[in-house]
């Protein structure tokens, strides 16, 4: 049993780290600037640890059953903040009251009503439910407000040295 859990827990954080380093690259290979990279990856890991933060609060344990919902995060985290970076690059302003703010933030709605499913299941799904629905509130968190914290103005609109 515990050479069987040490497996699980070495591919888990096996799996995590390739799913990043493979999302960072494909990032890189279709943004081409490390700064634009950096800023769409710093509020996925933001939001990794709030989740992970969230779960020790409320005691939410990380078990077998609900750690496959963690490397979910980087590719539904991706999604989100990619919108945000392509919309600053092209020149947006006032991303908060565009419309593309209400497109991402009611995007995830059918997953939290699937993750909201998963809590009425048996205690394995439900606590991967769980998981998955304090991630996707981190994940709209972190997309609203602290990336366009970190985004600044866009860069036509900043102003020559």
């Amino acid at each position: 049993m515990r050479e069987g859990g040490r497996a699980v827990a070495g591919a888990f954080a096996e799996a995590g780290a390739l799913s990043f380093v493979a999302i960072t690259l494909l990032l890189y290979a279709v943004l081409r600037r490390v700064r634009d990279v950096a800023i769409t990856m710093a509020p996925i890991v933001l939001t990794g640890l709030l989740t992970l933060g969230t779960c020790v609060l409320i005691g939410q344990p990380l078990n077998f059953a609900n750690i496959i919902a963690l490397p979910l995060l980087f590719g539904i985290g991706v999604a989100f903040h990619i919108y945000f970076v392509m919309a600053w690059r092209s020149g947006g302003t006032h991303l908060l009251q565009s419309s593309l703010t209400g497109r991402c933030s009611s995007a995830p709605w059918p997953r939290r009503r699937g993750s909201a499913a998963c809590g009425l299941e048996p205690p394995g799904t439900a606590s991967m439910g769980e998981l998955l629905m304090i991630s996707l509130v981190w994940t709209l968190v972190s997309a609203l407000l602290f990336q366009p914290a970190l985004m600044g103005p866009p860069p036509k609109a900043r102003p020559a040295p």
